[in-house]
């Protein structure tokens, strides 16, 4: 996700490889002298990331015009009423960068930048990095059933199958790029990411020269993170 800062408003784009989309502009509601206003601007942007979020997209860029502060100051509210997004395993990343981002054009100027690439990639490997504590923590956690499935079979098996209430849901399929790449059962893994994402799980594949891709090959390049249910 990308934030375009003005003083009155924050616009709202997915990026995706080769392409930006609008998502949502929001305007501030006042003037930023008032500091009640510029809160409930605040609220108002988290609260558009919220759906975002539970898509498992974590890594937003903050962009805004040099001494203009608006991107650091929409940060410094997130880590002062949103600690869930800063800290612990589903914490996001936050990167501010120097820009305009609040037209196509703007946009598209923003992320030709060598820079824009650079933080990018900066921000996928502190992403990563979270999953990697996710997993250790979900490995060693004392649960009467296990919150990692290794391999396709069992992925499959937790994926594919209906899920019981009160059992542990799948969360995360993580596969490392070169066992996807590799692999004999590359139709069979793709339709088990379609079924993922269609059930709301978050499919990521993690680069294998990562700390994270390594300790992923570790445990067989596949892996299904799951999330003790515990809506009884």
């Amino acid at each position: 996700m990308l934030v375009g800062f003005k003083e009155d408003e924050a616009a709202l784009w997915r990026v995706y490889s080769n392409v930006a989309k609008p998502e949502k502009t929001i305007r501030l509601n006042g003037f930023r002298s008032d500091a009640k206003s510029v809160y409930n601007f605040h609220e108002s942007i988290v609260n558009a990331l919220r759906p975002v979020f539970k898509e498992g997209v974590k890594t937003v860029i903050l962009a805004s015009l040099p001494r203009s502060g608006y991107s650091a100051d929409f940060l410094r509210h997130v880590k002062d009423h949103h600690a869930w997004l800063t800290q612990g395993p589903s914490k996001a990343t936050f990167v501010e960068l120097q820009g305009a981002a609040n037209t196509p054009h703007e946009v598209a100027e923003l992320t030709r930048k060598p820079d824009f690439k650079s933080r990018i990639g900066d921000a996928t490997s502190s992403e990563t990095e979270n999953l990697l504590e996710l997993l250790e923590k979900r490995l060693s956690a004392a649960c009467q059933e296990p919150l990692v499935a290794y391999s396709l079979e069992e992925s499959e098996e937790k994926i594919l199958s209906a899920w019981q209430q009160g059992k542990p849901k799948p969360e995360y399929l993580l596969l490392v790029d070169t066992a996807l790449s590799r692999s004999r059962q590359r139709n069979r893994l793709q339709r088990l990411m379609q079924v993922a994402t269609n059930r709301g799980v978050k499919v990521r594949v993690v680069d294998s020269e990562t700390s994270a891709g390594k300790r992923l090959m570790q445990l067989g390049g596949i892996v299904c993170i799951l999330v003790p249910d515990r809506s009884g």
